[in-house]
């Protein structure tokens, strides 16, 4: 090890907290669970992560954080909220995607933690191979719902994920609040179940990427597929149906970092604005948003797509 000195997760907590984060939670770097390991390596052999090939590059990393980050003994887990609260927001697209891109957000607030705490090591969001769900969930942040995301009890899954791989040990660990990815704290709740209009999600099975609207609108390329357009409206760019369905969804205690706000210039377009939106429109109301990663030709199929739906309802 670089130090010898343990990290205070008492003081990096309440430090987190008030840069904005709503959890933090400390796991001893290790391979990940055999079945958690085993129940990934047959959804990708299902094929249900559609064209998204990227999930199966790095194994190896993916499943052993002590192979991403060498020496690393602890994984921080932290979860920064985009719940918008009171605010208002812009329906067509979705919460997560209104401000600033999260990644460039989490990574400038996680490498302040780092720095400010001595540590030695990597951070991480969305970035790299690494299980994020998993880690928040052995460091009981919360536990793995029905509709597959983590849940937070009494706030929901309105989070973005971050890690800290480091090399430092800490004064004490957290434990899970269940067995791994057990949805048993949903009960017989069903809600996000039946939120989803596509059935990309269902009880006892693995979500269906291909069937995901949030898929369709945002990693999938080319032609979307039959018979998922018509249910886009009102948004099309992402879609928060199963997570606005949680009976855990609350707004946080603490309002949302200002950069995570959607821009005056997003809330002024209108429903029937989109179907002339110019390049040089795109570029300025989504500069520095994560809704780049659909690209233009992307975001005008979509909004073509929703149109259409609404024309034949």
């Amino acid at each position: 090890m670089s130090s010898v000195h343990l990290i205070d997760t008492q003081a990096l907590k309440a430090e987190a907290l008030r840069l904005g984060f709503s959890a933090v939670g400390f796991s001893v770097a290790e391979p990940v669970d055999a079945g958690v390991k085993q129940a990934y390596q047959t959804w990708l052999a299902k094929g249900y992560q559609a064209d998204m090939h990227y999930l199966e590059n790095h194994p190896d990393l993916r499943f052993n954080p002590t192979l991403l980050v060498p020496g690393a003994h602890t994984v921080i887990s932290l979860a920064l909220c985009y719940h918008p609260g009171t605010r208002p927001t812009q329906p067509a697209i979705a919460w997560y995607a209104q401000g600033r891109d999260y990644h460039d957000v989490m990574k400038q607030l996680l490498q302040q933690l780092i720095e400010r705490f001595g540590l030695t090591g990597r951070c991480f969001c969305d970035s790299a191979p690494v299980l994020d769900r998993y880690w928040a969930w052995r460091g009981g942040l919360g536990f793995i719902g029905k509709h597959t995301q983590l849940v937070i009890p009494r706030l929901g899954s309105t989070f973005f994920l971050g890690e800290m791989i480091v090399e430092q040990e800490a004064d004490r660990y957290d434990t899970p609040l269940t067995p791994a990815y057990s949805d048993n704290l949903c009960g017989q709740c069903r809600r996000c179940l039946d939120a989803c209009p596509t059935r990309a999600i269902s009880a006892g099975r693995p979500m269906v990427a291909e069937r995901c609207l949030s898929y369709q609108t945002i990693e999938h390329r080319g032609p979307m597929t039959e018979g998922i357009g018509k249910h886009l409206t009102p948004c099309f760019y992402g879609c928060d149906r199963c997570t606005n369905a949680c009976p855990h969804l609350h707004a946080p205690a603490h309002p949302i970092r200002s950069e995570l706000r959607p821009t005056e210039e997003l809330l002024k377009m209108k429903a029937g604005d989109w179907k002339d939106l110019t390049i040089e429109q795109y570029r300025t109301l989504f500069r520095g948003s994560a809704v780049k990663r659909a690209k233009y030709e992307g975001l005008m199929r979509n909004i073509q797509a929703a149109q259409e739906s609404n024309e034949t309802i």
